[in-house]
């Protein structure tokens, strides 16, 4: 299974998404989809598709494409200020659920800590709560560790890697899940995920590692491989992938 934000679907479909589509995963997740499913007519195949768009056009957004039909999706957290913005969907399996989630960025000027920081309980609870192993996929905006950026000691007040957002991650496996990437590689440096568009940060892979599957622990022997596709292009975020063998 792979998880992508895209920053935008429209314009990612303009620069080769197609081509990682086709290679045939079980699971696609998509984040940062900025439309609504009738403002394009592409075919998915027989995927079962599943969008969930914000109420405010072009923003936000996520998408799903799962080959097996889920025994239930739903949409959002069940918290009306946290579901208007298309950042959750979830697939019931036989054996799992499956969680794709766009994490709200605090912004410049952290204007939207607070915010986030409601947030993060409240996702946290939620998935929580599930009766069956959950795996949580998406752009959760947030480089854990200082392994996980290119320059941590620059970036403690920035979005994405504040004492208070990483708290909050670290808050998050202690319930009861694991980080896949990290399990596999707990040393493995310069593996990001996203890049900033500016200074040529790609080119010399100046990036974070914000993308992720979590794992519950009951499913973390389960874990095979999880990968970063970093040589994928069409977005400022490339894809990341797990190989679970159920």
């Amino acid at each position: 299974m792979a998880s992508w934000n895209v920053n935008g679907l429209r314009a990612c479909m303009n620069k080769g998404f197609m081509d990682f589509f086709d290679r045939g995963f079980d699971i696609l997740s998509l984040q940062e989809i900025k439309m609504n499913r009738e403002q394009a007519s592409f075919d998915f195949g027989e995927y079962h598709q599943f969008w969930n768009s914000a109420e405010k056009k072009g923003y936000s957004g996520t998408a799903v494409f799962s080959k097996k039909e889920p025994l239930s999706v739903s949409y959002g957290m069940g918290i009306e200020r946290h579901d208007k913005e298309g950042r959750i969907i979830t697939l019931e399996y036989e054996a799992f659920y499956h969680v794709t989630v766009y994490t709200p960025n605090s912004q410049d000027g952290l204007r939207r800590l607070d915010y986030r920081m409601d947030w993060e309980d409240d996702f946290r609870a939620f998935l929580c709560d599930f009766k069956k192993p959950v795996i949580i996929c998406g752009d959760l905006n947030v480089a854990h560790k200082e392994i996980d950026l290119k320059n941590p000691k620059t970036n403690t007040k920035n979005p994405g890697f504040t004492p208070q957002e990483r708290d909050k991650m670290t808050q998050l496996l202690e319930a009861g899940f694991v980080d896949s990437f990290r399990y596999k590689y707990p040393d493995k440096i310069d593996a990001y995920s996203w890049w900033s568009y500016r200074a040529g940060a790609r080119g010399r892979n100046v990036g974070w590692r914000i993308d992720y599957y979590l794992v519950s622990d009951a499913l973390k022997n389960s874990v095979i491989d999880a990968e970063i596709y970093d040589q994928v292009m069409g977005s400022d975020h490339c894809p990341v992938a797990l190989h679970l063998e159920m």
